[in-house]
Protein backbone atom coordinates (compact mmCIF):
# COMPACT_ATOMS: atom_id res chain seq x y z
CA UNK A 1 0.00 0.00 0.00
CA UNK A 2 1.28 3.49 -1.27
CA UNK A 3 1.20 6.18 1.48
CA UNK A 4 1.81 9.98 0.07
CA UNK A 5 2.14 12.62 2.39
CA UNK A 6 1.51 16.31 1.19
CA UNK A 7 3.29 19.45 2.30
CA UNK A 8 4.29 23.07 1.43
CA UNK A 9 0.69 24.60 0.81
CA UNK A 10 -0.03 27.73 2.02
CA UNK A 11 -1.31 31.32 1.79
CA UNK A 12 0.54 33.62 -1.21
CA UNK A 13 0.21 36.57 -3.11
CA UNK A 14 -0.37 37.03 -6.69
CA UNK A 15 2.53 36.13 -8.47
CA UNK A 16 4.21 34.66 -6.00
CA UNK A 17 5.87 30.89 -6.13
CA UNK A 18 5.34 28.04 -3.95
CA UNK A 19 7.03 24.66 -3.65
CA UNK A 20 5.24 21.68 -2.71
CA UNK A 21 6.40 18.48 -1.37
CA UNK A 22 5.23 15.05 -1.77
CA UNK A 23 6.48 11.59 0.96
CA UNK A 24 5.83 8.70 -0.50
CA UNK A 25 6.11 5.15 1.40
CA UNK A 26 5.25 1.26 1.28
CA UNK A 27 5.71 1.23 -2.33
CA UNK A 28 8.69 1.17 -5.46
CA UNK A 29 8.67 5.13 -5.98
CA UNK A 30 10.91 4.93 -8.78
CA UNK A 31 8.22 2.46 -10.37
CA UNK A 32 5.35 4.82 -10.69
CA UNK A 33 4.23 7.48 -12.78
CA UNK A 34 3.27 10.77 -10.63
CA UNK A 35 0.90 13.36 -10.27
CA UNK A 36 0.06 16.32 -8.94
CA UNK A 37 -4.33 17.38 -9.00
CA UNK A 38 -6.21 19.80 -8.01
CA UNK A 39 -10.07 20.81 -6.86
CA UNK A 40 -11.28 24.06 -6.29
CA UNK A 41 -14.55 24.70 -3.93
CA UNK A 42 -17.56 23.61 -5.97
CA UNK A 43 -14.85 21.84 -8.82
CA UNK A 44 -14.04 17.99 -10.26
CA UNK A 45 -10.84 17.68 -9.35
CA UNK A 46 -8.41 18.01 -12.14
CA UNK A 47 -5.26 17.63 -13.50
CA UNK A 48 -2.49 19.29 -13.09
CA UNK A 49 0.78 17.90 -13.74
CA UNK A 50 2.32 14.37 -14.06
CA UNK A 51 5.74 12.77 -14.31
CA UNK A 52 6.25 9.03 -15.59
CA UNK A 53 8.64 7.00 -14.80
CA UNK A 54 10.87 7.34 -17.74
CA UNK A 55 10.84 11.20 -16.74
CA UNK A 56 8.48 12.29 -19.34
CA UNK A 57 6.39 15.31 -18.07
CA UNK A 58 3.35 16.52 -19.22
CA UNK A 59 1.19 19.96 -17.86
CA UNK A 60 -2.28 21.22 -18.16
CA UNK A 61 -2.58 24.25 -20.69
CA UNK A 62 -3.08 26.53 -18.08
CA UNK A 63 0.35 26.38 -15.36
CA UNK A 64 2.55 25.71 -18.89
CA UNK A 65 5.61 27.44 -18.18
CA UNK A 66 4.91 28.77 -14.78
CA UNK A 67 4.95 25.01 -12.57
CA UNK A 68 7.46 22.50 -12.79
CA UNK A 69 6.83 18.89 -11.64
CA UNK A 70 9.90 16.85 -10.57
CA UNK A 71 10.86 13.41 -8.60
CA UNK A 72 13.97 12.64 -6.80
CA UNK A 73 13.37 8.50 -6.41
CA UNK A 74 16.44 7.97 -3.96
CA UNK A 75 13.94 10.51 -1.32
CA UNK A 76 10.83 9.08 -2.77
CA UNK A 77 9.67 12.66 -2.97
CA UNK A 78 7.83 14.18 -5.72
CA UNK A 79 7.99 17.99 -5.68
CA UNK A 80 5.37 20.94 -7.59
CA UNK A 81 7.21 24.08 -8.14
CA UNK A 82 4.95 26.75 -8.76
CA UNK A 83 5.60 30.16 -9.97
CA UNK A 84 3.54 33.36 -11.26
CA UNK A 85 0.66 31.80 -9.15
CA UNK A 86 -3.27 33.51 -9.58
CA UNK A 87 -6.08 33.64 -8.05
CA UNK A 88 -7.50 30.61 -10.29
CA UNK A 89 -4.80 28.73 -8.84
CA UNK A 90 -6.58 28.04 -5.73
CA UNK A 91 -7.40 24.75 -4.46
CA UNK A 92 -6.83 21.29 -2.47
CA UNK A 93 -3.57 19.78 -4.34
CA UNK A 94 -3.50 16.31 -4.44
CA UNK A 95 -0.35 14.09 -4.86
CA UNK A 96 -1.03 11.09 -6.78
CA UNK A 97 0.80 7.63 -7.50
CA UNK A 98 -0.46 5.38 -10.39
CA UNK A 99 -0.98 2.00 -11.04
CA UNK A 100 1.73 1.90 -13.30
CA UNK A 101 4.70 3.74 -14.92
CA UNK A 102 2.47 6.02 -17.30
CA UNK A 103 -0.82 7.69 -16.67
CA UNK A 104 -3.04 9.24 -19.40
CA UNK A 105 -5.64 10.83 -16.94
CA UNK A 106 -6.86 10.98 -13.58
CA UNK A 107 -8.71 7.69 -13.38
CA UNK A 108 -4.67 5.99 -14.02
CA UNK A 109 -4.09 6.98 -10.21
CA UNK A 110 -4.73 4.77 -7.65
CA UNK A 111 -3.19 5.82 -4.56
CA UNK A 112 -3.74 9.39 -3.34
CA UNK A 113 -2.44 12.32 -0.51
CA UNK A 114 -4.38 13.86 2.07
CA UNK A 115 -4.02 17.04 -0.19
CA UNK A 116 -2.34 20.68 0.92
CA UNK A 117 -3.90 24.06 0.39
CA UNK A 118 -3.08 26.40 -1.75
CA UNK A 119 -4.53 29.84 -1.27
CA UNK A 120 -3.71 32.43 -3.49
CA UNK A 121 -4.92 36.50 -2.70
CA UNK A 122 -5.76 38.99 -5.68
Amino acid sequence: QVQLVESGGGLVQTGGSLKLSCAASGGTFSAYAMGWLRQAPGKEREFVASIWRSGSTYYVDSVKGRFTISRDNAKNTLYLQMGSLKPEDTAVYYCAAARGAIARNKYDYAYWGQGTQVTVSS
